[in-house]
């Protein structure tokens, strides 16, 4: 029987349709629109493979302990917004607009074009998660800059247009509500209760385990509760961290190892499915506050929101967590190092 269920951070509703529960096999790609990388390590043609950096614009970072570079961060050539522009807002009668102002960088998570995430040995995922965290700081730091979203497309269902493996921050001089209203219910929470209302989703999937996937000391991975998406996985950090960029080296070393276990298992079970993945952090500001828990979330990208999600953003997923979760466990992940 299906049954309604509530994130309790964003107080949103999702339906889980256990009639209509689906194998994993069932979401694995068509052969036509596979998204497996492709089988060459080096296009001469790619402004992200090695040889090629003047394709690419000039870099915002490169891995300062490596000999040659396994992580470099550079302008988006192409971006929809621009850091030389003056922040402004603009009325127009009852009407907004502002000007495109932000920051709009290009991770480019390796040098070998076709090395998918989970691929990567365990220095290699830090040295990119590394990365993150000092681009986040810094960009942190520039005026007007309120939001900063680090993200990544992966296969073209996802949104991603270049083979070679790549994420992105974006950062903005705004806070949209679909950002701002879960930390606002966040701030609700700790008022009523006097706690983070995430430390205490992250105990109670602890508590239950029904839905843990795997953890490590500092990280718990797991299909959450109220899951919008089959397969949806989520990784949160046990210790209390408001933003990415406060996580200690030694956290990120198990942030690394456990975004490995995860990926993989997700690559071994659907296939290689098409995914987005989002880290979301405190805003510019409000590191510091107590109700706020950075997170990451993986959703691949398996089924397609119809008429009914879009008309009340309440979204059906017909893959219950649980048995999402134990699939996961079930599916072997390497230990290579």
């Amino acid at each position: 029987m299906s049954e309604f269920r509530q994130n309790p951070a964003t107080k949103e509703w999702v339906i889980i349709a256990t009639e209509r529960a689906r194998r994993p096999e069932d979401f694995k790609p068509a052969h036509e629109c596979d998204a497996h990388p492709p089988e060459q390590e080096y296009d001469p043609d790619c402004p992200f493979c090695p040889g090629n950096e003047h394709l690419a614009a000039d870099p915002t970072y490169v891995d300062p302990d490596a000999e040659s570079w396994k992580v470099r961060v550079v302008r988006n050539k192409y971006a929809a917004l621009d850091r030389e522009t003056k922040p402004q807002r603009v009325p127009h009668g009852n009407f907004l607009s502002a000007t495109g102002y932000g920051v709009a960088e290009v991770v480019i998570e390796t040098p070998v074009h076709n090395l998918p995430l989970h691929s990567r040995s365990q220095d290699d995922i830090f040295r990119y998660v590394k990365a993150l965290k000092a681009r986040q700081h810094a960009i942190s730091h520039f005026p007007d800059i309120s939001h900063v979203t680090i993200f990544k497309n992966h296969g073209p269902r996802a949104g991603t247009s270049l083979a070679h493996p790549h994420s992105q921050i974006i950062a903005t001089p705004i806070i949209p509500p679909h950002v701002r209203d879960p930390f606002q219910k966040a701030m609700q929470h700790y008022d009523t209760y006097g706690s983070c209302v995430y430390c205490d989703l992250v105990q109670e999937e602890l508590r239950q385990q029904e839905r843990v996937v795997v953890e490590n000391e500092h990280f718990v991975a797991f299909c959450p509760f109220a899951s919008r998406s089959p397969f949806e996985a989520r990784i949160y950090p046990k210790r209390h961290i408001q933003s990415y960029h406060w996580t200690a080296d030694n956290e990120l070393e198990s942030f690394a190892a456990i975004l490995r276990d995860i990926t993989e298992r997700i690559y071994t079970a659907l296939d290689n499915p098409d995914y987005n993945f989002i880290i979301r952090s405190a805003p510019v500001g409000d590191e510091d506050v107590r109700y706020l828990h950075w997170y990451f979330i993986l959703i691949p990208k398996v089924t397609t929101p119809a008429g009914f999600e879009i008309g009340t953003g309440i979204y059906i997923n017909v893959v219950p967590p649980e048995e999402a979760a134990r699939r996961l466990r079930d599916t072997p992940a390497s230990q290579v190092s």
